[in-house]
């Protein structure tokens, strides 16, 4: 009978200490809808901590699901692309036409990835990957020296099942990301005025194999459990308005977070009042509720400044050379105007993304055919 005692004993401290807990989770004030009462400043700091995880997580999602256009229909799927892209390409903002995209949608949760990468003849070929925080990474590039040789990589992350960090044969490449769902994209210059050398690319393209470890060391595949996505948006704005905290609770949750980086620390600072931290379920039926409206004006408000800055020669330079980094090195607002206006891109030792005017001044776009003019002492090397 003692004992009977002590375990209920026990077991009504651990209620009472659980319960506790539960709502010390959520600590913002909430109306009699438990609607968060946040200020227009408060709204506005989360909005833009929370730009460049909604903006990939739409991204990446759309890469891996979208059943129109260009998608790899899936994670641990690729997509081989041999055609020059167009106007007509909706997959990312504002595509390059003088490069060929290979794109893999890569799930790290239950095994690492490994590709296998050919030689290539091209003057430059770059490998860019992300994760849902959009910081970028540029693991190999023609720029770098990459790409000279056959070279083997393989993608991790602290959570990944199958791998430990250990030294694997025939290995050349070890990349720790920081999302469990990841894009990788590779950008090859074809030489297309060069028919014979353009005809060896392609071939070096469809030479790339992809797969987990795994089956790179010769056992099974690994099949990672299933996942039940929230809902992506046609917008950002969508987004922001009918699921942000669904959204950025399985953000924070597939996601690394650096305690000694300001910008990773302050998102979880935001969002810890609401009820939003790494490794809890989102339940719609217990969480609290925001504004979704009033949300979704913030973000429009923020994005219409956002684009104004990329339409302006003198805002615009100063920007380019902080825009596109790994985590770590760069500010809130440096990570913001991308997350806006182009997700994703590359690091300006990459490629450059300069701000052009038309004439009349009025946007430009890629339907459309522009002259651009320079002085002779204004053209760029090489």
């Amino acid at each position: 009978m003692k004992n009977i005692q002590l375990l209920l004993t026990i077991l009504i401290g651990f209620l009472i200490v659980s319960c506790g807990e539960t709502k010390k989770q959520t600590t913002v004030e909430t109306d009699e809808n438990r609607v968060a009462i946040l200020s227009d400043e408060q709204m506005e700091d989360i909005v833009k901590r929370s730009y460049q995880y909604v903006a990939m997580y739409n991204v990446n999602q759309k890469l891996a699901f979208a059943e129109e256009g260009l998608s790899t229909k899936g994670y641990n799927k690729g997509l081989q692309n041999t055609d020059l892209l167009d106007h007509t390409a909706r997959f990312i903002a504002r595509p390059n036409n003088d490069v060929l995209y290979q794109l893999a949608m890569i799930d790290l949760r239950k095994d690492a990835a490994v590709f296998e990468f050919p030689a290539f003849e091209s003057k430059y070929v770059s490998l860019m990957t992300s994760g849902y925080d959009h910081y970028v990474q540029i693991p190999l590039s023609t720029v770098e020296g990459d790409f000279q040789e056959p070279t083997t990589i393989l993608f991790y992350t602290e959570r990944t099942e199958g791998y430990n960090g250990e030294d694997i044969e025939g290995i050349d490449e070890v990349v720790e990301m920081t999302g469990d769902f990841i894009s990788a994209t590779l950008r090859v210059m074809p030489h297309a005025n060069e028919q014979e050398r353009y005809q060896r690319i392609i071939d070096q393209i469809k030479a790339i194999k992809g797969m987990t470890l795994a089956e790179y060391l010769g056992n099974a595949r690994m099949e990672a459990d299933t996942v039940d996505f929230p809902s992506y948006g046609k917008t950002d704005a969508d987004i922001f308005e009918n699921n942000l905290l669904e959204v950025m609770q399985f953000v924070f949750n597939h996601t690394t977070f650096d305690p000694n980086f300001e910008l990773d620390q302050k998102v979880l600072a935001v969002y810890k009042p609401l009820g939003i931290v790494p490794g809890q379920e989102y339940n719609p039926e217990t969480a609290v509720k925001i504004d979704g409206k009033k949300f979704r004006e913030v973000s429009i408000k923020i994005r219409d400044e956002q684009i104004a800055i990329m339409n302006d020669p003198e805002r615009m330079p100063p920007m380019l050379p902080l825009i596109f980094q790994p985590k770590g090195t760069i500010g809130l607002e440096p990570m913001l105007f991308p997350s806006i206006v182009g997700p994703i891109g590359q690091p300006a030792k990459e490629a450059m993304y300069p701000a052009i005017s038309t004439a009349d001044g009025t946007p430009m776009n890629a339907m459309n055919d522009y002259v651009i003019q320079m002085k002779a002492d204004e053209l760029p090397p090489g």
